[in-house]
């Protein structure tokens, strides 16, 4: 009986484990979309680069991980919004022109997983 509690513990270790993976490949991607997006992120009334705006969300996510357990609380929780203000965050990627930031990751996601989809 123990032997069989212990198998049992283990594979759902390993379920938790690929499920953590692929949140935390998402959430890499969300990320990297931004940081190499060449647009300019608004925090706070305030103009960034992109791979400033990355790094913060890195430490965001780095302070806040127990509130992503999925990309998409990732982004409604951590990269959307500042924690402080609560203002929204926003991408100029053409001069400009605001992008929210949460459907801009969100469209993101989705397009991220419908390519992982289609190489299955």
């Amino acid at each position: 009986m123990k032997q069989l509690l212990l198998v049992l513990s283990l594979f759902s270790f390993m379920a938790l484990s690929a499920d953590t993976t692929v949140v935390d490949q998402e959430i890499e991607f969300l990320i990297t979309s931004v940081e190499q997006s060449g647009c300019s992120f608004h925090r706070n009334g305030d103009n960034h680069s992109a791979e400033r705006a990355a790094d913060h969300l890195r430490l965001k996510l780095r302070r806040g991980k127990k509130y992503a357990d999925s990309a998409e609380h990732f982004i409604d929780r951590l990269a959307s919004k500042s924690s402080w203000t609560g203002k929204a965050y926003y991408l100029e990627c053409e001069p400009g022109k605001l992008i929210e930031v949460s459907p801009w990751m969100n469209e993101k996601l989705a397009s991220y997983r419908q390519q992982q989809a289609n190489q299955k």
